[in-house]
């Protein structure tokens, strides 16, 4: 009787199993596992070279066995503490003088009449586009101290034999870090600049406030928050940058962290060792990211009223063409100095020769264009290699942030987190992770293209998940379910409704991605093999060989390739599609 009793619950057991089963199978689509491959990969692209990071940092390298070794190897001598304090020292100064160019710029520029504000605008996405590492050499050329075309002038003037100027300083170290990372202040400040209405500022003017005052008293206190997230950006951007260090830092005998880890990566090759002493690094910027949220939580502004507010100019009447000028100072030291002076170089037999039509020559560019194998390789490798990252760093950015607005997965939000995370790890950092897991065997990609891609798509994944996100958010699900109310899956939905819809926000985000890739040297200085070489670093080989003229002659190349792409994207995408982006 028992037996008879409990069968039929034991075959209703089974239906109701059968019938969920066949209820999961009804739901699931192919595009379902998509999602799972992707959110491995971005996996395997963050977590798997910060594993490796640690990993390594802990590792024997003759047992393998757990030691802590390395880090006594790393931090047992003066002089590698020493480079931790004067990088830590160095971002500080960078962004007091990033800020104090920055900030000025973006308010003269969106909330004053300041003339000629358009000018002074394509000057300062000059310095986006210039590359750190040329801009450096620009002003080696302006600067240094025998031959420095400033000092020669100077002391043709003067007759004075002691130089005016000495970039192979540590004021002109931080002077030419600041010059190429203003930018982001500014970027990042005009957008909150032009988001705040001028109630609140008209309201200060009625009860008699001037212009600056009213911006140092209301205006600024409104954007502080994008001062403080763009003066930590600055900082972590400051302190992982490569190319200005190699250039200057070394001369000028203020050693930095950037290129203490080169010196563990020369014979004989001290991967651990590299690792233990870049871990300090990753741990700080992680500390000031977490400061900054703290910071940030504390304090918030926000304009009460039933209305968006006009954003109305403010008139600084005498003061139009003092702002001018401070502006128009900035651009000439970013940008315009420079640049000039490299053109002059690339022209040039001999850069210390002058300027005088004897002195005139197109042999650099044809050596670097025609002669020298490795500037034609480079160049290839540079582009292709920017253009495959921007491509795959904005289709998985695309994929999370669909997974994570439309929450696909349990746990969406993590694979958001992933996404944003290289945003704290500084680029040499990220790429000794990269040679700790993909460089060495079993995996053995070092020298080949596929982890020069790799490498790139993760440092500036946070950059295409951002405008991902933006684009997503301005996408309502009912559009795509309607796809799949006329029978369409939801790859059909994203190709034929979500990637129309977001085709301007995607191309905006790959420019922002290819410029700063097909430029990278911090992250490629570990993973570049004989054959792999990109532009960065083959001009790093022609600056320690002392062929100014040829390197500047390249370096012109590449940044008329960039400009001719940024100017394509301008065309199709608005002058202002980056503050837009932003």
């Amino acid at each position: 009787m028992t037996s008879l009793s409990s069968s039929p619950s034991h075959t209703g057991i089974e239906a109701v199993a059968s019938q969920s089963h066949v209820s999961w199978l009804r739901r699931f689509q192919p595009s379902s596992l998509l999602w799972i491959v992707l959110a491995v990969i971005l996996v395997l692209l963050i977590i798997a070279p910060v594993g490796a990071l640690v990993t390594k940092s802990f590792t024997d390298p003759a047992t393998g066995g757990f030691t802590i070794q390395n880090y006594i190897d790393a931090y047992g001598k003066a002089r590698h503490v020493e480079a931790l304090i004067n990088t830590l020292y160095m971002g500080a100064a960078v962004v007091v003088l990033s800020v104090l160019f920055g900030v000025p710029l973006a308010w003269a520029c969106t909330r004053t009449d300041m003339p000629f504000r358009n000018i002074i605008r394509v000057g300062i996405f000059g310095a986006f586009v210039m590359p750190p590492y040329l801009g450096g050499v620009g002003w080696i050329l302006l600067a240094g101290p025998n031959s420095g075309w400033i000092n020669v002038v100077w002391q043709a003037i003067t007759g004075s034999t002691e130089p005016l100027v000495n970039v192979f300083s540590f004021p002109g170290l931080v002077l030419v870090m600041a010059i190429n990372t203003y930018f982001t202040v500014f970027i990042l400040v005009s957008a909150a600049f032009e988001m705040i209405n001028s109630e609140m500022e008209d309201a200060a003017n009625m009860l008699g406030a001037g212009p600056f005052t009213t911006a140092m008293k209301v205006t600024l206190p409104l954007v502080l928050p994008s001062i403080l997230g763009s003066a930590l950006l600055t900082f972590l951007i400051s302190i992982a940058l490569y190319g200005v260090p190699a250039l200057i830092s070394i001369p000028a005998r203020f050693p930095v962290v950037v290129i203490q880890l080169t010196e563990f990566f020369s014979y004989p090759l001290r991967v651990e060792v590299a690792a233990a002493y870049s871990i300090p690094l990753l741990l700080i910027t992680a500390g000031l990211m977490a400061l900054q949220r703290k910071l940030l939580a504390r304090r918030g502004f926000a304009a009460v009223s039933g209305k968006g507010g006009e954003r109305r100019i403010v008139k600084l009447g005498k003061w139009r063409w003092v702002v001018f000028a401070y502006s128009m100072f900035v651009v000439l030291l970013s940008v315009v100095l420079p640049l000039l002076v490299l053109l002059m170089a690339a022209f040039s037999r001999s850069w210390v020769g002058g300027i005088s039509l004897d002195n005139l020559t197109l042999q650099n560019f044809r050596y670097v264009l025609f002669e020298h194998s490795s500037s034609q390789q480079a160049l290839i490798t540079s582009l292709t290699t920017g253009a495959a990252a921007a491509t795959i760093a904005i289709l998985l950015a695309l994929a999370i942030a669909y997974i994570v607005q439309r929450r696909l997965l349990p746990m969406s939000g993590a694979l958001g987190f992933l996404a944003m995370s290289p945003f704290v790890i500084p680029g040499i950092v990220l790429a000794i992770g990269f040679y700790a897991v993909y460089a060495l065997p079993p995996v053995g990609l070092y020298g080949t293209y596929l982890i020069l891609i790799l490498a790139f798509t993760t440092r500036f994944l946070p950059i295409a998940y951002t405008t991902g996100t933006a684009g997503m958010r301005a996408i309502h699900p009912e559009m795509e379910e309607a796809v799949r109310i006329l029978g369409g899956g939801r790859l059909t939905a994203i190709s034929k409704v979500v990637g129309p819809l977001l085709k301007r926000t995607l191309a905006s985000g790959w420019l922002l991605i290819f410029v700063p890739a097909a430029q990278e040297l911090s992250t490629a200085v570990f993973l570049v093999g004989p054959n792999t070489r990109v532009v960065s670093v083959v001009l790093l080989d022609m600056s320690e060989e002392g062929l100014l003229e040829r390197l500047s002659a390249l370096g012109s190349v590449l940044l008329l390739i960039i400009v001719g792409v940024m100017a394509i994207g301008v065309r199709f995408l608005g002058r202002d599609f980056m503050l837009r982006r932003t």
